[in-house]
């Protein structure tokens, strides 16, 4: 809380002295920036000018982003054969693993406060291997829930990093232990389509 105080204070601070110093400096950049910026507006029927940080773009792209591929339960066909081998085949990807990650680096702000990762390395174990008896799972249909789970460990290397108000450099070595869970449902194999005779069918 004392943090945020203080930024407050200092944003504040810096907003008074540009009201003070800017009105009396002569430039009226300012006043014409927003004066073609209405004016545009109310010629194109839309909002002014709003600039924004790509930051929250990034953030829109990143939710599809997982979304599409890491937040869905994919329903595979049944295996053929009575004694099918079943054993996990989809591994995390070092992509899903560092998102996965609960120290997230992004936001911060360029010059006051950076956050990076160098000399990453990871190690992916299977731990959870195991596949549930055939039950009905309403909208999908008769399945079985194949389990997998994976503990992902990560070392990297994580620099804190600030030119202002004061200038610093912060590393530590960093290890960081995430589960991932890739579970995924299998159809149960029905009847052979050549087994079924015509008095079955009626």
């Amino acid at each position: 809380m004392v943090k945020w105080n203080g930024i407050a204070k200092r944003l504040m601070l810096l907003a008074g002295l540009a009201a003070l110093t800017l009105p009396s400096s002569g430039c009226a950049m300012a006043y014409w920036f927003t004066k073609s910026a209405l004016a545009f507006s109310a010629f194109w029927g839309t909002t002014p000018l709003i600039p924004v940080t790509p930051y929250f773009s990034q953030q829109i792209e990143d939710t599809y982003w997982e979304e599409e591929r890491y937040s869905k339960v994919p329903i595979l066909d049944p295996i053929e054969g009575e004694n099918a081998p079943l054993f996990c085949l989809d591994p995390p990807s070092p992509d899903e693993v560092i998102r996965a990650l609960p120290s997230d680096p992004s936001g911060g702000v360029p010059f006051l406060a950076e956050t990076a990762r160098n000399n990453v390395r990871m190690t992916v174990d299977l731990i959870v291997d195991r596949v549930d008896d055939c039950k009905v799972v309403p909208h999908v249909g008769p399945v079985r829930l194949h389990h997998c789970h994976y503990k992902c460990t990560v070392y990297f290397d994580q620099t804190i990093r600030s030119h202002w108000p004061v200038p610093f450099t912060h590393s530590d070595n960093v290890q960081d232990v995430v589960y991932i869970d890739h579970d995924h449902f299998i159809r149960c194999a029905g009847p052979d389509s050549t087994d079924i005779t015509l008095d079955q069918i009626h």
